[in-house]
């Protein structure tokens, strides 16, 4: 038997903590053996949810923190006051290598501050983005940044490519995978500071499969595979993307059963229907790694189901036995030289 990918799991964050974590998290270990799980949070709460649920032996492990961080917490303060709390603590598992990866719903924020201040960056690695795969007409993308850097430099966005090349290349097995930045236009000299100053550095960059600008429209056809932002640009991409998506099939459903006739013709549609709709559940990915850190630590939403936790515990097991982190730290290492 291969060694077990062990995955800190913050059992008390998100809108559905901790019966729907917990479900989620005792999922992930009944559906695959390599995994291990910390449920980590208060202790008696978690043995209560567990009490409906078969034994897993030691493939499942309560570990207690007494405190829990709510989203209406300033993040830096939470996590240097909160030492007990269940994400400060699962992340201290990640840092002491008792665990290999970190996965919550909880405060993104708190996370984010979390993943620098405890687990820590590669040497070299400038900025840790959150880089969440979303679903395309091809398959998926990977968009880097969403959320964790809004003042990039051009720097930054070059190490984004680099670190979103090799986890599409080893983790989806897109050999070398198209990257490309967002702008306002195809053309070279078009977009903002940042993007002018980036577009150059992507252009020489031998490490990346650099074919251009990219539009926001072009984004949902797959045009590209890793596509690159800073975290403002991204974050808007990502939840107008989420909001277009809930919308368009809201609207499906309902023009669906506006009258008899297009009943009728749901019924004969819903099979094709349900697998052309299934391809734009963003839960299907888990959640968004946040890469070039001393261990993965993975963000899902806040209103994650047991599935979507599923699937975020069940990804860390690619990013270990692909060696992901030291891949980049190779490649980082290679840039200083």
């Amino acid at each position: 038997m291969s060694e077990l990918v062990k995955v800190a799991v913050d059992a008390m964050g998100g809108d559905n903590a901790p019966s729907e974590i917990v479900k989620g998290a005792v999922l992930a270990v009944q559906e695959d053996s390599r995994i291990k799980v910390f449920l980590v949070g208060q202790e008696d709460v978690l043995k209560k949810e567990l009490a409906t649920y078969p034994d897993l032996g030691d493939r499942l492990e309560v570990v207690n923190a007494s405190e829990v961080i709510t989203n209406d917490e300033a993040p830096v303060m939470a996590v240097r006051r909160k030492k007990d709390s269940s994400i400060v603590v699962a992340m201290t598992l990640v840092k002491k290598g008792t665990a290999d990866a970190f996965v919550s719903a909880g405060s993104t924020g708190a996370v984010l501050v979390g993943a620098q201040l405890v687990v820590g960056r590669i040497k070299g690695v400038e900025r840790s983005p959150l880089a969440p795969l979303i679903p395309t007409t091809k398959g998926t993308s990977l968009l880097i940044d969403c959320g964790a850097n809004v003042d990039a430099r051009p720097s930054h966005l070059l190490q984004f490519a680099k670190m979103g090349s090799i986890y599409m290349e080893h983790i989806e097995g897109i050999k070398n995978p198209r990257v490309a930045i967002v702008n306002i236009g195809t053309e070279e000299e078009k977009g903002n500071m940042l993007v002018k100053e980036t577009f150059p550095l992507l252009k020489n960059c031998n490490d990346i499969n650099f074919i251009g600008s990219i539009e926001a429209r072009e984004i949902p056809y797959g045009y590209a595979d890793v596509i690159v932002c800073e975290a403002f640009v991204g974050n808007v991409i990502l939840k107008l993307y989420e909001g277009v998506s809930g919308a368009l099939m809201g609207e499906i459903k309902k023009g669906m059963m506006s009258n008899l006739r297009s009943k009728i013709g749901a019924v004969l549609l819903k099979p094709a229907l349900k697998k052309t709709l299934k391809k734009l559940d963003t839960s299907d990915h888990g959640g968004a790694p946040m890469l070039g850190l001393n261990g993965l630590v993975v963000k899902s939403h806040g209103n994650s189901t047991c599935k979507e936790i599923k699937n975020s515990i069940l990804q860390c097991i690619a990013f270990k036995e692909q060696n992901i982190g030291d891949k980049i730290q190779e490649n980082i290492r290679r840039e200083e030289e």
